[in-house]
């Protein structure tokens, strides 16, 4: 009988609900896979938590120096260095959006919800071709 429930809890953790890291991990994961920006994509991100959760999951090129990425992934604006002030980035914030000209999108929490928003004009802008699944999150402007 401890065995069954001993396999029982086992088989329920295994189920368990990702935490908040892991599912903005796998959202970002699947943003960044659905773009194409026609060079290999490397991420760099100023969120240490969410780069090391990246790189331990392996699916995404990251890279430790902002100036060798080709996406940046912006928390903060204030720890965006200089130097790469000019490569495509996605932010985590949606008050960025209107912040940071090079970001085509953002992804955020509101009211405990993921929230994800993409700017047409941007991607155009920056060149960046994003598959027909990122559709419904496509805007024509900030709101």
């Amino acid at each position: 009988m401890r065995s069954l429930i001993l396999a029982l809890l086992l088989t329920l953790s295994s189920f368990a609900a990702d935490s908040p890291l892991d599912l903005e991990v796998k959202i970002l994961e699947k943003i960044i896979s659905e773009i194409s920006i026609n060079k290999e994509k490397i991420i760099w991100s100023d969120n240490k938590k969410l780069y090391i959760t990246m790189e331990k999951k392996g699916r995404i090129h990251t890279t430790l120096e902002c100036k060798k990425a080709t996406i940046v992934i912006l928390q903060d604006i204030k720890n965006l260095p200089k130097q790469c002030s000019n490569i495509i980035i996605f932010v985590l914030d949606y008050e960025l959006l209107s912040q940071v000209p090079k970001s085509f999108g953002a992804f955020f929490w509101k009211k405990g919800r993921p929230n994800i928003v993409i700017l047409k004009s941007r991607l155009k802008a920056l060149s960046i071709q994003a598959s027909s699944n990122l559709d419904p999150y496509l805007e024509e402007k900030i709101w």
